[in-house]
């Protein structure tokens, strides 16, 4: 199953009186967000196009301010905006990676076999993303080398060194 849209960062809270609100990217490295404008920003309202009129790094990521955005309450507006792009924007992946986005729903099984749920999100956490991962009970699974083993897209299948109890 391929997304339309891919979800590449979001927009927080207001920084300051000028419109500057802070960003949380996604992209890998996080500063190549900024090349996949305009921007698609999408909440409860729908769809609206945007562009970054500037940005700055900051201690926790990006800020940035929107075009036609110059007042603190215009930036409060735009706050938990997800920003997507739409899929043929980006370059196709690379032999052995994967679009997250690509992941969602597919099945979660650990070494053992035992299927502990769907990919139902991801979160990101300083020290590394986890899987959110839906069955009998929720489970936040560590997206690293030592926990993440195999995924098979075609199955839809994502292989996790996980113990079905923990």
């Amino acid at each position: 199953m391929t997304a339309e849209w891919v979800e590449l960062g979001r927009l927080g809270r207001p920084k300051g009186l000028k419109g500057w609100q802070h960003l949380e990217s996604w992209t890998d490295p996080p500063e190549a967000l900024f090349e996949y404008e305009p921007w698609h920003l999408v909440g409860p309202a729908g769809r609206v196009l945007a562009r970054c009129a500037e940005a700055r790094a900051s201690g926790q990521g990006f800020e940035a301010r929107l075009e036609g955005v110059t007042t603190r309450e215009a930036a409060e507006q735009h706050v938990g905006l997800r920003i997507e792009v739409p899929r043929a924007a980006l370059p196709p992946a690379a032999e052995g990676e994967h679009y997250r986005v690509d992941l969602i729903g597919c099945t979660v099984r650990n070494l053992e076999g035992v299927e502990l749920g769907v990919l139902e999100r991801f979160e990101d956490f300083p020290a590394n993303p986890v899987m959110v991962v839906r069955g009998d009970r929720e489970r936040w699974l560590p997206v690293t080398p030592q926990h993440l083993r195999q995924i098979d897209a075609v199955a839809r299948c994502v292989t996790v060194d996980w113990p079905a109890e923990f």
